[in-house]
């Protein structure tokens, strides 16, 4: 990675560099914070695997104090909150002083949700350790934690100053932990660049995944997104493309068999590209090509009849719906997408059914 240049995007309210983390601008954002306090924020993973490296890189942050969260989405809850509140309470923290989210996609969502609402708002940067993290979590001011099992219940929209994205991380990472970023690295081809979705086809290994490149090109069709649409009024919303049916089947397999998020995604895009071409917005060729992508690198999910209706009151919860109605954003063409679209439960539970049968019937 060391001879790839380092990439740079200015969005309106935050920049993000993408490339190694010793050549960026890291240690100036670290110097203007010299006569105040820093707290890092890991959780289990990152503390064993990233937090060395971070600290013996940068002498300025060897007096800063740590905050280890729980790993896991299960302990993505106000109750973990509280208890990093309080130690912020006892260090003394005030909003001069600086946050450092060193982790995946549960630490940028919980560490940025963490310092927006303390004392009205810390300011913080985001040091994504995971692919998932690097091309959604730790981009786009959103901050959240869960709520009685549903999503992302609870959150601010609260941009961290800057975003460093190293690659040098991703190889503590389980190659499965890397396909939970090429879910969502599908998913913005999909919505917006036809072009990366046949050039995303051709990878066929993990390290071709985490070339700066391919990184760039996704996180740029993300921040583009949200430059136009930053609270999520109208644009912004095809970003939810999978989220839908994706966020219920993940909340659903919570507490039964839990599923990754990117799994998860994966599966819901899959799904509603499914309701997509039942309603003619793709043709069957391209949902054919869409589905064969998917299935290429993430496991269907069995997924019984009588399990819809459970599933489907999980959609009833998401943020997006307006007046009782469940809506979703779908695609219109490879590289094109709607939001705000009515979705009824029996074309969700037909396109649930259908991953039932590629579960069962793979081939």
């Amino acid at each position: 990675m060391s001879n790839q240049k380092m990439k740079i995007i200015k969005a309106t309210n935050y920049q993000v560099e993408i490339g190694s983390i010793l050549e960026s601008s890291f240690s100036n954002v670290l110097s203007a914070f010299s006569g105040h306090k820093i707290i890092i924020i890991v959780d289990e993973n990152t503390h064993d695997n990233c937090l060395d490296y971070l600290i013996t890189s940068f002498n300025e942050l060897e007096r800063a104090e740590i905050v280890l969260l729980p790993t896991g989405e299960t302990n993505k809850v106000m109750e973990v909150c509280f208890q990093v509140w309080q130690a912020l309470t006892e260090y003394n923290v005030s909003r001069k002083d600086l946050i450092i989210n060193l982790g995946g996609g549960m630490v940028s969502d919980m560490g940025g949700f963490i310092a927006s609402v303390y004392k009205r708002g810390l300011k913080f940067i985001n040091v994504p350790t995971s692919l998932l993290g690097m091309v959604d979590a730790a981009i786009g001011g959103k901050n959240g934690i869960d709520l009685e099992g549903y999503k992302n219940q609870l959150g601010t929209f609260s941009h961290p100053s800057h975003i460093f994205i190293d690659p040098v991380f991703l190889a503590t990472l389980p190659g499965e932990e890397i396909f939970n970023g090429y879910a969502e690295m599908l998913k913005h081809a999909l919505i917006q660049d036809k072009d990366l979705w046949l050039k995303i086809q051709e990878i066929h290994s993990e390290n071709d995944l985490i070339q700066l490149d391919v990184i760039h090109s996704s996180v740029l069709i993300k921040t583009k997104i949200i430059d136009k649409d930053p609270l999520e009024g109208g644009l912004r919303k095809i970003l939810n493309f999978g989220h839908t049916i994706g966020h219920a089947l993940e909340g659903y397999q919570l507490n039964k068999r839990q599923i990754s998020h990117g799994h998860a995604v994966a599966l819901g895009m899959c799904a509603e590209a499914h309701i997509s071409m039942k309603r003619k917005f793709i043709s069957l060729e391209e949902f054919r090509d869409i589905e064969a992508t998917i299935t290429a690198s993430f496991p269907m999910v069995s997924i019984e009849l009588d399990e819809v209706p459970e599933i489907i009151s999980f959609m009833y919860q998401d943020k997006k719906n307006h007046s009782g109605k469940i809506l979703c954003s779908l695609l219109k063409g490879i590289g094109s997408a709607v939001y705000d679209i009515e979705i009824n439960e029996a074309e969700i539970g037909e396109a649930l059914l259908h991953l039932n049968l590629l579960a069962n019937n793979p081939n």
